[in-house]
């Protein structure tokens, strides 16, 4: 019969301690004189509570490791409870949100996709804002511990090529769980004060920095105003492009280099990769600006680098309307945001790694078929790529390619247009933020959408955000019989 109860335990831990970081927004209304700390006071005693007595339920059960099935179920529980009790803040506060919209507000930031269904933001309690800001920051932190420890455990989507990178650490999947995250932190924070410092040094104002910072190092995306980075358009971009590259290249290199190790880092080939690709589209989108719309060099190069990032990173920030430059850019932020950047980072999407196995592969299959009696392996940093490694990857590109394909046929059985359906499809399963069209690109939201659409999306940001296998496994039969 299958334990739930050490899979309730860690759930239960980590739903108190999300409510015990609900003090932190109730100090800021507090700290304004906003009657919405009360607010943030009963959701924190709810999810304190509630997580606690979860906890305590299934103590009994704890053990050190966990088997394979509890940490596929734990992996993916984690993303659904913390959104779940997430979403209370906005159910109780300024926004009255109903259930549908709060549970997707709180779903994009934990999974740092960054898609939103509020308007007004530039009203709302400044606890609510940084609320929003801190789910992001944590679904970011979360998702690069979940990619160093549990995918790598289970074999998903060719992550076992980094089980040799992970930390030396001993004993199961828990313990190293936790140290792993304890010198990931150390690093994701010290970004994060960096970046906030940086931001202030152009002319953030502290909330603002602060705020853009939580949303920045975790590619999440959420901003404090309706205009996203339009409003601080100028040398805050430059400041967020470069935090955004630095979140999106793999921490274990930050561990290293901070270890005093850092030939690692500039070694790594989806480093050299993921940075090569960004420079090309940065190099022909400003061209393009320059040639075809008659920008200014300066202007044209600011704005290509920084929509370019937010994309290719899938942050989600908008500092304009890209739409209006052309079918060329919008056609090419549509398959910008399927790459992704490296393994081990706040990222999502495909990522890079994936792509270098995958021609690695197309260019042995092309020599095999050129020179039959040849034998020809394909290799990923000088290394053969093991069988298992190669079906991983092949396996996701497929149920990538499917599984959007099928939510963007489910999103339009329920009255959406073709451009909003497919961008929307995209954009959740790679996590991005914005779509394309008229209602969810740069200058829209996604409050319009119907219920049965939202759900749909939320559905594809969680699929997304744990790598498709990680979530479909539990959908079948036999995960609950073994």
């Amino acid at each position: 019969m299958f334990d739930f109860r050490p899979v309730g335990y860690v759930i239960g831990l980590l739903v108190a301690a999300l409510g015990a970081t609900m003090v932190f927004p109730l100090l800021v209304d507090f700290a304004n004189g906003n009657a919405h700390w009360q607010v943030f006071f009963e959701a924190a005693v709810i999810t304190a509570t509630i997580g606690g007595l979860i906890a305590l339920a299934c103590a009994n059960g704890v053990k050190a490791g966990l088997s394979i099935q509890q940490t596929f179920l734990l992996t993916t529980s984690v993303w659904v409870a913390l959104p779940l009790f997430g979403a209370i803040p906005f159910v109780l506060g300024a926004t009255e949100a109903r259930f549908v919209d709060a549970f997707f507000e709180a779903m994009s930031g934990m999974t740092t996709t960054g898609s939103t269904v509020f308007s007004g933001l530039d009203d709302l309690p400044r606890g609510l804002l940084f609320w929003r800001s801190m789910l992001q920051w944590f679904g970011g932190v979360g998702i690069i511990v979940v990619a160093m420890v549990f995918l790598p455990e289970l074999k998903v989507g060719g992550m076992q090529i980094f089980r040799s990178e992970a930390f030396e650490t001993s004993g199961k999947v828990l313990p190293r769980a936790a140290e792993i995250a304890s010198r990931i932190s150390i690093i994701y924070f010290a970004l994060t004060a960096a970046c906030i410092v940086g931001y202030l040094i152009v002319g953030m104002d502290g909330f603002d920095a602060v705020n853009h910072a939580l949303t920045t190092l975790s590619t999440g995306g959420f901003s404090t105003y309706d205009a996203s980075f339009g409003a601080f358009q100028g040398p805050a971009e430059y400041v967020a492009s470069v935090f955004m590259v630095l979140a999106s290249l793999p921490f274990v290199r930050f561990v290293q280099f901070a270890a005093g190790t850092a030939q690692p880092l500039f070694r790594d080939s989806q480093v050299r990769t993921f940075l090569a690709i960004y420079a090309v589209l940065i190099l022909v989108l400003t061209w393009y600006r320059m040639a075809v719309n008659g920008d200014l060099p300066e202007h044209s190069f600011r704005e290509a680098m920084f929509n370019v990032t937010s994309i290719m990173t899938g942050t989600g920030y908008a500092s304009v309307d890209y739409q209006l430059w052309g079918s060329f850019p919008v056609a090419m932020f549509f398959f910008l945001g399927l790459i992704g950047g490296c393994a081990g980072s706040t990222c999502c999407s495909i990522k890079v790694f994936r792509f270098q196995i995958l021609f690695s592969s197309i260019r042995a299959q092309i020599r095999n078929i050129h020179s039959p009696h040849g034998v020809f392996i394909p290799r990923y940093e000088g290394r053969p790529i093991g069988d298992d490694v190669l079906y991983s990857v092949m396996a996701f590109f497929v149920m990538f390619v499917v599984s959007l394909g099928v939510i963007a046929v489910m999103l339009a059985m329920t009255g959406l247009d073709f451009i909003t359906s497919v961008s929307g499809a995209g954009t959740a399963i790679a996590n991005i933020g914005p779509g394309l069209g008229p209602i969810i690109g740069p200058s829209g939201n996604f409050a319009t959408l119907n219920d049965s659409a939202k759900w749909i999306l939320i559905f594809a940001m969680l699929l997304g955000r744990l790598e498709l296998m990680v979530v479909f496994v539990l959908l079948t039969p036999r995960f609950w019989r073994a």
